[in-house]
């Protein structure tokens, strides 16, 4: 309850000042070849961008829920990036987060400065874990900081104000 209020908050309040095409954000993957998280958001598909580090603990507790939404829509209308914030200095720690977890998705590697990840669109960043959703558009539709479940995503989703403005490309 308390988070679908932190939803509606979001989407009345404050999306509307953050809506913008999909960001330009250069960063690396986990194999340090250059990606830009504009390669994946903007393209005709949900994204939900899972913030992480190696060392947060509710990241590793939690980061399966990302897991098992991503293969519930792999090849539909949504798809999980993960987004790291370790840096290219803790990359080692970052391929094993991943590997132990069984990520499916594809990771990439952000510095920790606030100047990196307040290019996401939704103010200061807060901490990890961070769930940033964005619509087929490459808008930014909600954010949630903290632990988040693939039934809240998928609820969210199914919002039928969120649907009906976003959802066609």
């Amino acid at each position: 309850m308390k988070l679908r209020w932190l939803w509606y908050l979001w989407l009345g309040l404050i999306a509307p000042l953050c809506f913008a095409a999909a960001p330009d954000i250069a960063l690396r993957d986990l194999d340090g070849k250059p990606r830009n998280v504009n390669e994946v958001i903007g393209h005709g598909r949900w994204v939900v961008v899972a913030v992480w580090s190696h060392d947060c603990h509710i990241c590793a507790k939690d980061i399966h829920e990302m897991s098992e939404f991503h293969r519930a829509h792999q090849g539909g209308n949504a798809e999980v990036l993960g987004v790291t914030i370790d840096g290219m200095d803790k990359i080692k720690l970052a391929r094993e987060f991943v590997a132990k977890q069984k990520l499916p998705f594809l990771n990439l590697v952000a510095e920790p400065r606030q100047d990196v990840l307040t290019r996401f669109g939704a103010g200061r960043f807060v901490g990890t874990p961070t769930y940033y959703v964005y619509s087929p558009q490459g808008e930014i539709v909600g954010q949630n900081i903290g632990p988040l479940t693939r039934e809240e995503v998928e609820a969210f989703l199914a919002e039928p104000d969120l649907t009906a403005d976003t959802a066609k490309p």
